[in-house]
């Protein structure tokens, strides 16, 4: 399918309204875009960003007709929207991103086979759909191991450590949902990611790698410095998911590194993610920016400019509650709140980019460790 190139003006529709439709938002209204957004919540982050507002459920049959018909090319800001809906609009309308990526990667079974089969290097894992089944998986790989459901999850939910026989029992509410997915734990050394965009006509742009670290399965913070030692090793594994799984638009995959230094790919997103916010003020492009430029058929950069190192912290519920009174006196922090009408602990409300990295960054997040 040859996807046509957006004048200005024309209307960008985004299923999903939390902060990353926010941001995508922002990015489109800055290249003279109108945005139409798509979300259940009616007090979501995109609605107050957007020309047009759909207060629907994500898979809402007319609801997404009517995105449809308000827009010329449509996005989404996360993956779990029911592909029977989004391969219906794709066959209608303006959808470069197809279906096909977002069924596969919904799904960590079949997102884990597609990317053996492509021969990227991942995680030994087994299906796993009953506790005879758990058993041997224990016997495969040996503990620990992680179990997760096979479809939903995040932040450490749908997810259970299995340190040893007893830790069974504890797993029959997610077995409940089968199949799951039995992975080894790797004994990590460190979490890195990499942001790529891809575009219709083919041609690709990396981000820096992100080093990543997570409190409780959540990322608390990213770091990029320029180049890293893995970077090759990352944008290669990159190529062959690639070659695997067809994406357009921005994308990020993570990887673990283990004591023995070798890489190995965890999940994908297909979709502006959590580790890339750093690019808004640390990149001449951010991963937003690229992300409008694919979908909206423009031409991307030829390469991503790190302008200065980053770290990147988030702000959860709880951290919000501590710290949002220091923000007028931090002119070196780059705050973004996202606006979310209920503020809960774990919930990522927003998130914070430092620049000098020459400061003790770290202390300043004191109340947090």
């Amino acid at each position: 399918m040859t996807y046509t190139k957006l004048k200005l003006g024309q209307t960008i529709g985004i299923v999903g309204g939390g902060q990353l439709g926010k941001m995508m938002a922002q990015s489109a209204q800055e290249r003279g875009f109108k945005v139409a957004v798509l979300d259940p919540d009616d007090t979501c982050p995109a609605r107050y960003v957007s020309q047009h507002f759909i207060h629907a459920p994500y898979n809402d049959a007319e609801a997404l007709q009517q995105l449809g018909a308000v827009s010329d090319v449509i996005t989404y800001e996360f993956e779990n929207i029911s592909g029977e809906e989004l391969a219906k609009i794709t066959s209608q309308f303006n959808v470069p991103q197809g279906a096909e990526t977002v069924v596969t990667l919904q799904n960590r079974l079949a997102e884990k086979n597609a990317l053996k089969g492509g021969g990227a290097a991942v995680v030994p894992f087994v299906s796993v759909t009953d506790q005879d089944e758990l058993k041997k998986a224990a016997d495969t790989l040996g503990f620990p191991f992680m179990l997760k459901t096979t479809f939903g999850g995040y932040d450490g939910k749908g997810q259970l450590v299995i340190s040893s026989a007893e830790d069974f029992k504890a797993a029959d509410e997610l077995l409940a949902a089968r199949p799951c997915v039995a992975e080894q734990r790797i004994n990590l050394k460190s979490e890195i990611s990499i942001t790529a965009t891809a575009s219709s006509d083919g041609s690709v742009v990396f981000f820096p790698v992100q080093e990543n670290e997570h409190r409780s399965q959540i990322l608390y913070k990213t770091i990029v410095t320029g180049r890293h030692a893995h970077e090759e090793a990352a944008i290669n594994e990159v190529k062959k998911i690639m070659a695997a799984i067809r994406f357009i638009g921005t994308f990020t995959v993570e990887f673990f590194i283990d004591q023995a230094d070798v890489l190995y790919v965890n999940e994908i997103a297909p979709r502006p993610h959590n580790s890339g916010h750093y690019s808004i003020e640390a990149c001449d492009y951010s991963q937003f920016d690229t992300h409008i430029l694919a979908v909206a058929g423009w031409q991307l950069p030829e390469r991503i400019e790190l302008l200065k190192p980053a770290v990147m912290f988030n702000l959860l519920g709880q951290d919000l509650d501590v710290m949002e009174d220091e923000f007028a006196s931090r002119p070196d922090w780059h705050v973004h709140v996202y606006g979310k009408a209920v503020r809960k602990e774990n919930r990522k409300m927003g998130h914070v980019t430092i620049l000098d990295l020459d400061n003790d960054y770290e202390a300043i997040y004191k109340e947090r460790m």
